[in-house]
């Protein structure tokens, strides 16, 4: 093969790269750019990441670094097959050091190149955080109950639903969805949220655990590029039955198991399956709780009834025979006593003290 001469240093070659030889080409040739200094913003409080005039959550502080060199990093446009090695040193908890290596091919031939960056890490607020620090909410979602108040284990598990959608919205990238602020009343519990969106899944969820439903309602609070902006108003209302309760609906009395969307539940008088929906329960009258049950001796058992003292007069009263039924005569069973008669209990229905 003839050699060729390279141009500038007089060194023979097989081949010349823009008219010189290989080691003169990669001279001059800047496979890796990578500037002396970088500037990273970091949230104090969330750890999210400026980048590009915007808030990105990334990851830890070494992973938010790492990004910033790769984004920083220029990487010659005919380099092919390109090898990228990042190491990262702590120097202190707001200066890293980065060495960047990277292994290319560049017109058929291998090439190497490395650089060095300090990276100073300004930690500040990101436009969310000071927004939830603020008080900033778009809804109001307003927890109440129908017919009633909600229970402290309701309001707790509402909240709990909330925060938990909460994290999972903001890990999915909402960064508005956080809960500013949470204000108990009589009559509920308020809370203000970052995201509109956000709270409107809440509701679905709330209602998918414990039933309910919301109605919405917008507020004008202002203007923005011309645009009318809006607070909106979510009225959650759970069931008006809750476990536990014994309702009389259409001539039945039943003892509800379950409320959400769908309403189960037994009937006290025959043992049978009951299923409902709160809608279809508007107008069912509560007549007492499974709380509200007391021990009293049961007498003897008929075919088709029982003999009990009245817990409270302790005269001996026939009652129907529940289904299924297992007690012997002598033994204390739970019983509720209503405006409709009263009513033979399973233990294992009825709350045992702590």
């Amino acid at each position: 093969m003839n050699s060729i001469t390279c141009p500038k240093c007089g060194k023979e070659c097989d081949k010349l790269f823009d008219s010189v030889c290989r080691d003169c080409f990669f001279e001059t040739f800047k496979l890796i750019e990578l500037p002396l200094v970088l500037h990273v913003r970091i949230c104090s409080s969330c750890g999210a990441y400026f980048h590009r005039s915007r808030w990105e959550n990334i990851g830890n502080l070494e992973e938010v670094v790492l990004k910033a060199v790769e984004n920083a990093l220029f990487i010659h446009n005919e380099a092919g097959d390109v090898e990228l090695y990042l190491e990262p040193k702590e120097i202190t908890p707001y200066i890293y050091m980065v060495r960047a290596k990277v292994d290319a091919v560049v017109r058929g031939e291998p090439a190497h190149a490395e650089a060095e960056t300090e990276v100073r890490v300004q930690r500040t607020a990101c436009d969310m955080c000071s927004r939830e620090s603020g008080g900033y909410f778009e809804a109001i979602i307003q927890i109440r109950a129908a017919g009633r108040f909600p229970t402290e284990e309701e309001k707790r598990r509402c909240a709990a639903i909330a925060r938990e959608a909460m994290e999972s919205m903001k890990k999915k990238g909402d960064r508005l969805a956080f809960i500013s602020d949470s204000q108990e009343q009589k009559e509920g519990i308020d809370l203000y949220m970052g995201s509109m969106n956000a709270s409107r899944q809440v509701c679905r969820m709330i209602i998918s655990e414990l039933g309910g439903s919301f109605a919405e309602s917008p507020t004008l609070v202002g203007m923005k590029d011309g645009k009318n902006l809006y607070r909106i108003t979510f009225a959650m209302r759970l069931p008006e039955f809750r476990p536990g309760d014994v309702i009389r609906f259409r001539g039945r009395i039943i003892q509800i198991r379950s409320s959400g969307k769908k309403v189960n539940g037994i009937s006290l008088e025959d043992g049978s399956r009951f299923i409902s929906t709160p809608e279809e329960l508007k107008g069912a009258e509560k007549i007492a709780n499974i709380g509200d049950a007391v021990l009293t001796v049961l007498v003897s058992i008929e075919e088709n009834a029982i003999l009990v003292l009245d817990p409270e007069t302790y005269e001996t009263v026939a009652i129907k025979k529940p289904m299924p039924f297992h007690a012997e005569a002598g033994s204390e069973i739970p019983v509720l006593k209503t405006e409709y008669g009263i009513f033979a209990l399973a233990h294992s229905d009825v709350p045992q003290e702590k």
